[in-house]
């Protein structure tokens, strides 16, 4: 089910909300056993937001912060999500072969401490408390890195001690302003392979998610003309004796990695999802209407095929247009994108509140959001970027939870990761005197929850509460407008969108 809400539970939503805002709405009478509704689906959807670490874009926001304010900024972000009925953030842990968490392989980034390698004072791990404080909250923590780049045009910081590039200066290319180590190179690309490994080993994230740079968007010479990418020399020691164009050897050095990537996470952790979000077109001329970079040819990047080969268990295009524009149609691309997909994976639309204010207004991305849910084949949408989300870029975050957000979803389901549903060990309601009714319930050790899911019934109307993990109880504060209810129904949610059975009671 893509929507994130049924009718039901909209009707229910506004019921309650006219009643919470004392607008005096009549209670429901509970009718004949024969008219009671089935509790309605789970609505899933998938709700992202892209936190951005390099150049401190959106956290933190400079570098060299006291650590309490690093946290504290965090937490606003995570806060924020789950205020605005987001259920995943993505956040960039590794921006440019460095690290935003503990790693014996790469030095600390400069965007954490204002120098590559120099640890924060005191020591924390910011991966595991966002990991920590993400679940907390029943978000999904999804952790993002670049793969190849070394050096960026924001960085302001020599390399650090133990930086990959700096440590093998005959595997990196200096292109731009920009310092790249080169995909063409195996020792590159199992470099990667390990930090992924690493990475997955040792935190319980949702997700390992991966940028759209592959090799690097094209850079201008004085002539204004794209400067080719300096890669002569893997190309003469690896690419040539492949009999391959070099542009089609980029790509297979691409694929490499996202192929291996995906079985290294799926066979470290086979619950853990491994996501892509691609540039938004993947060839000018697909659909027919569609003009713009070339990222097959230019980024090395086939990621029509990393669907369709069932690679990834997630793409998020990024489809930064507006629905009107005529080259870059967001509902075209779109809805092409569904079509690459043969496996079922999940398919997410990236979209750019950021931009508002430049080519479209917050009205345009509710829209888009409308887009989405129209289109057969597509799961939910993730948000560029968390900064203009905090900062209510031209009212964007006012007017999601006025409309598109205003209730809650659950991340789609991923059947095909290999994961145990979490099991109530004991589920009990009652009242607790006459104006509170209390719920409690239990949980088996076994199996990891993220949270639960209580669908309430007052009538024939439905509602939905999404509780975090640590709840084993909750309770209503009973009114004349909100009665005891008539049934409800505890789902426990485990990871990559398991569900177990769940616990139900009835108004005797």
């Amino acid at each position: 089910m893509r929507l994130p809400c049924s009718a039901r539970y909209l009707l229910i939503g506004t019921l309650l909300a006219a009643a919470l805002c004392g607008q005096g709405a009549a209670p429901n009478r509970i009718p004949s056993p024969a008219a009671v509704p089935v509790a309605p689906e789970l609505p899933r959807e998938f709700r992202g937001v892209w936190i951005a670490t390099k150049g401190n874009i959106d956290w933190p926001s400079r570098p060299g912060l006291p650590v309490p304010q690093q946290q504290s900024e965090l937490i606003a972000l995570l806060e924020g999500a789950r205020l605005l009925n987001l259920n995943a953030v993505i956040l960039q842990v590794r921006p440019q072969g460095d690290a935003l968490y503990e790693s014996t392989l790469e030095p600390w980034s400069e965007y954490l401490s204002g120098r590559e390698g120099t640890a924060p004072v005191p020591a924390w791990d910011p991966l595991a408390f966002a990991i920590r404080e993400a679940h907390a909250r029943g978000l999904e923590l999804h952790a993002w890195i670049n793969p190849f780049r070394a050096k960026s045009e924001t960085s302001n910081s020599p390399f650090g001690p133990g930086n990959f590039a700096h440590r093998h200066p005959d595997l990196s290319v200096h292109y731009g302003n920009q310092i790249w180590l080169d995909p063409g190179e195996p020792d590159v690309r199992e470099h990667t392979l390990r930090v992924i490994t690493d990475l997955v080993r040792r935190y319980d994230f949702d997700a390992l998610h991966v940028d759209d740079y592959f090799y690097p968007y094209p850079v201008k010479g004085v002539s204004g003309q794209n400067l080719a990418f300096p890669d002569d020399r893997s190309w003469q020691r690896f690419g040539r004796k492949t009999g391959l164009e070099r542009v089609a050897w980029r790509r297979q050095n691409v694929d490499d990695v996202v192929r291996r990537a995906a079985e290294v996470v799926h066979r470290e952790k086979p619950w853990v999802q491994f996501g892509v979000s691609p540039f938004g077109i993947w060839r000018p001329g697909h659909p027919a209407a569609i003009r713009g970079l070339d990222s097959y040819e230019l980024l090395g990047a086939d990621s029509r095929r990393w669907l369709a080969e069932g690679w990834v268990d997630y793409a998020a295009p990024q489809l930064y247009w507006p629905i009107g524009s005529r080259e870059q149609s967001f509902p075209a691309l779109l809805d092409w994108w569904s079509g690459q997909n043969p496996f079922g994976r999940h398919l997410y639309a990236g979209m750019s509140p950021a931009r508002i204010g430049e080519d479209r207004t917050a009205a345009e991305i509710v829209n888009q959001i409308s887009v989405t849910r129209r289109q057969a084949g597509t799961d939910g949408v993730v948000l560029w970027n968390a900064s203009c989300l905090r900062d209510n870029k031209g009212g964007i975050a006012q007017l999601l939870r006025q409309t598109a957000l205003a209730h809650p979803a659950l991340p789609p389901a991923s059947p095909w990761r290999a994961t145990n549903a979490p099991a109530l060990t004991d589920f009990d309601a009652h009242a607790a005197g006459p104006h509170k009714f209390t719920v409690n319930w239990g949980v088996a050790e076994t199996n990891v929850v993220r949270g639960f899911a209580l669908q309430i019934r007052r009538g024939s109307a439905w509602s939905l509460e999404l509780l975090t993990p640590e709840r084993r109880d909750t309770s209503f504060q009973l009114t004349r407008w909100l009665p005891s209810p008539d049934e409800l129904r505890l789902t426990p949610l485990g990871r990559a969108g398991a569900t177990g059975t769940p616990g139900t009671w009835h108004r005797p």
